[in-house]
């Protein structure tokens, strides 16, 4: 009796296990590209200011949209030193209306506009308001490589067109570099109910071996594996991500790591990015290939990676101007 109940178990795992595997995947999260189809709540999310409300203070607010109708509101108060987090707290539109609020503030936002009760400023308004890259169609210098201008994928190893003339995500360069300067101009999709890696991820690895993040991190506190960051390495010093849709541009420097004729390391590789014309990694060494890398660390040169991550990350304006 027990070797039968013992079959007859098994059989049913076996039969459990085959059933499991039928299960439907999870469904697709919408990814959107242009701002005509990306529905009501793209139009709320984003960035509001106003006047100053004191002797060089200012307050500033980021909306995040979180799918069907939800939002984080952010709302920041700039000093001429410091800045602080007054508010953070997750809502829902109602008629066409958002409202957080705490012990100091209620933030009410409804076309376009936010109105802030504010316990010691008083009554003050923020307007939504759309910031742009100072380096956004950085021309190219004298000497510098143009991998990209929209015209063709001739320098890109399984490169697509996308939209007409931008470049589809994941895809190589085929020119390889050591020191340079490199000039990436990116768009992420609008993915309102992802979260985390899953909203617009991709990445630009340098030399094929160190990643800079690439991620919808709009209003997020700016961690090593969020836009700006330098994969597991380094948290950018500012958190520069625009709102998704938002054309960005990263600005590197780039100095290659350095072997003797034994083929040892003498110094890390080191890396200084802009993102959106504010230095967010300073000098930065790097240890090792980020996760994901091409290929090991060598004398050798590396092309440029843009990562493929499943999700519709485009760009474009891509040059390489090469150190002498």
């Amino acid at each position: 009796m027990r070797r039968i109940s013992l079959i007859a178990l098994m059989s049913l795992s076996v039969y459990v296990l085959a059933d499991d595997t039928k299960k439907a995947p999870p469904p697709k999260i919408e990814a959107f590209t242009s701002a005509d189809k990306a529905g009501p709540d793209f139009e709320i999310q984003g960035d509001y200011s106003g006047k100053a409300i004191g002797p060089g203070v200012t307050d500033v607010a980021q909306v995040i949209a979180l799918g069907d109708n939800k939002f984080e509101v952010v709302l920041t108060r700039i000093g001429r030193d410091d800045q602080s987090t007054l508010l953070r707290a997750t809502t829902e539109r109602k008629d066409g209306r958002l409202v957080v609020e705490n012990k100091e503030f209620r933030c009410s936002i409804e076309k376009g506009r936010m109105t802030i009760n504010d316990s010691e400023k008083g009554l003050h308004i923020l307007e939504h308001y759309v910031r742009q890259s100072p380096n956004l169609g950085l021309k190219p210098p004298a000497g510098a490589k143009v991998l990209f201008d929209g015209s063709s994928t001739d320098h890109w190893d399984k490169g697509q067109l996308v939209e007409g003339n931008l470049l589809h995500w994941g895809t190589t360069s085929k020119a390889k570099f050591n020191d340079c300067t490199i000039h990436v101009e990116f768009r992420l999709p609008f993915m309102p109910r992802a979260r985390g890696q899953e909203r617009a991820n991709s990445g630009v690895y340098v030399q094929g071996r160190y990643e800079i993040q690439v991620l919808d991190s709009f209003g997020l506190e700016g961690k090593n594996n969020e836009c700006g960051g330098i994969y597991q390495i380094s948290a950018p010093k500012v958190n520069m991500c625009y709102p998704p849709l938002s054309w960005q541009t990263y600005d590197i420097d780039f100095t290659a790591a350095r072997f003797d004729s034994a083929s040892k390391k003498t110094a890390d590789a080191m890396l200084t990015v802009r993102h959106n014309g504010v230095v967010i990694q300073d000098q930065v060494k790097l240890p090792n290939p980020t996760g994901g890398s091409l290929t090991k660390e060598s004398a050798e040169p590396g092309p440029i990676y843009l990562q493929d991550h499943g999700d519709p990350v485009v760009f474009r304006n891509i040059w390489v101007l090469p150190k002498k």
